[in-house]
């Protein structure tokens, strides 16, 4: 079997190739990514000599190199998307072509070659809850541009399996960490900041609340929607580990020996949701998946990798570390 991995140089995309071809010795993997904000060819060095996997730097905008591409691959899984909400507030063009366009055209030509497409949606198509926890069958109430345009690809996706029966399945996931994942991003900003001694921006009072999953637990899911999903559903994949904001930065301090006076609580970021949170019954229910990874054990991995990979962050622009992001 061969997969087609879209903005695989990315944390969630770059995890799911290191687990797919670590643990299936006879699964093939095309790797599409055009190099844009988030991408880190250092994720996937150690394997770029495998013969079973092949990088090739693309638009998935672009029709006739992804007809070409998609052509030798029995299934897309798109992770390619523009993700950092923060600057979708200050330009939300780019993500736009990304998240809108870019799944339309996998979308549009798996339909006419009849591949399946598993499309990488978020949590933040359901906005903020107060109290419940969002299914599959919630109402999107998204409240940046950021998370419109992926429930956007969602209502697309939905109308061609609708109207032309189209192979898709959508996974929703709530937030990510592990290894790997652009610096820009609340865990690896704090570890970094940390570990050079600099005040850790925490936005507004650091009590909104997010349900965290290990990378390598949401890839499970990813890869058992891929094979044994039906086409034309959704599935919520969450860590059912709810923790705001200021919790986890002192527990990181704590764990690195820090001081908590490095915190600095900055300008909350515009329309910023208060919670998110989502149920997991149904991918429990239909296919066994189930999260493995305490927080605990979770965030050591992830602090240890930050700490001993540092040549794979080092170059990357401080800016990634701006405090207020959407501003510029």
């Amino acid at each position: 079997m061969k997969i087609l991995v879209t903005g695989g140089l990315g944390f969630i995309g770059s995890n799911f190739i290191l687990k797919l071809l670590g643990e299936n010795k006879d699964l093939k993997i095309i790797n599409v990514d055009a190099e844009l904000s988030g991408s880190n060819k250092k994720n996937l060095s150690e394997i770029q000599d495998d013969p079973r996997y092949e990088f090739v730097k693309g638009n998935i905008t672009n029709k006739r190199f992804m007809e070409e591409t998609i052509s030798k691959c029995d299934a897309v899984v798109n992770f390619a998307a523009e993700s950092f909400v923060d600057r979708s507030i200050n330009d939300a063009n780019p993500f736009l072509v990304s998240n809108i366009r870019g799944a339309f055209t996998i979308l549009d030509i798996i339909t006419k070659q009849k591949k399946r497409m598993v499309q990488i949606s978020t949590d933040e198509v359901f906005g903020s809850l107060s109290s419940d926890t969002a299914t599959e069958e919630s109402k999107f109430n998204p409240s940046s541009p950021y998370a419109a345009t992926k429930a956007a690809a969602e209502l697309l996706i939905n109308s061609y399996y609708v109207t032309h029966d189209s192979d898709v399945i959508t996974t929703r996931c709530t937030n990510n960490y592990g290894p790997r994942q652009f610096i820009e991003k609340l865990i690896p900003k704090i570890i970094i900041l940390a570990k050079q001694g600099k005040k850790i921006p925490i936005y507004g009072k650091g009590t909104n609340i997010r349900d965290w999953i290990y990378v390598d637990d949401h890839c499970n899911g990813i890869l058992l929607s891929l094979l044994d999903g039906k086409a034309g559903q959704s599935y919520n994949i969450s860590g059912n580990n709810e923790m705001d904001n200021i919790t986890i930065v002192k527990k990181i301090l704590d764990i690195m020996g820090k001081s908590e006076d490095l915190i600095e609580f900055v300008e909350d970021r515009p329309g910023h949701d208060y919670r998110y949170s989502m149920n997991s019954n149904k991918i429990s229910r239909e296919m066994g998946w189930k999260s493995k990874t305490s927080f605990d054990h979770g965030i050591h991995n992830t602090i240890d990798w930050y700490l001993n990979h540092e040549e794979a962050w080092k170059d990357l622009t401080p800016s990634a570390l701006n405090p207020t992001p959407w501003k510029n």
